[in-house]
């Protein structure tokens, strides 16, 4: 969609172009009530102002539409197909490193009752591993704020991918 169509669509198809990106209310009707933006990049900065910080019931929210690091999103959606690409990009990893996320998923879903959940994108499979390694060192605040940020990130990706100039 152009940034052009973006702008002049019906409330609901906007809103719907946005829940993809990321699937939080507030987020979605922030963005979709400040149109019209002049340019890709008001939108892309208004995407990561919207909604920061996000709230806890939020995150959870958001969680619950994204897979663990190294399994691919089932479905057709356009968020699904947005998740299979940026896993993709991964590349296929080596049995050591497949088993070390798999083990690492599961002790921080044991430790935060939660998905891990980091921007795939530009990261290879062992930038993600470390960076699982040292998150499981962080108390529940800190890891709040990071995977905040990281729905930030993530959305305004996938928000850069669907709306063109």
């Amino acid at each position: 969609m152009h940034l052009k169509e973006f702008n002049a669509a019906g409330r609901d198809e906007a809103a719907a172009a946005l829940r993809p990106c990321l699937d939080i209310q507030r987020w979605i009707d922030g963005l979709a009530d400040a149109r019209p933006y002049p340019s890709l990049d008001a939108l892309l900065d208004a995407g990561r102002r919207t909604a920061n910080p996000f709230a806890p019931a939020e995150i959870d929210a958001a969680l619950a539409h994204h897979p663990r690091i190294g399994e691919r999103a089932q479905g057709n959606s356009t968020e699904a197909k947005l998740s299979q690409a940026e896993q993709a990009g991964l590349g296929e990893a080596d049995a050591a490193v497949a088993q070390a996320l798999a083990d690492g998923n599961r002790a921080y879903e044991e430790k935060f009752g939660q998905v891990f959940l980091i921007r795939a994108a530009g990261r290879s499979r062992e930038e993600i591993l470390a960076a699982l390694n040292t998150r499981l060192s962080h108390t529940p605040e800190k890891e709040q704020e990071i995977i905040g940020q990281q729905l930030r990130e993530i959305a305004v990706l996938r928000l850069e991918g669907l709306i063109e100039q």
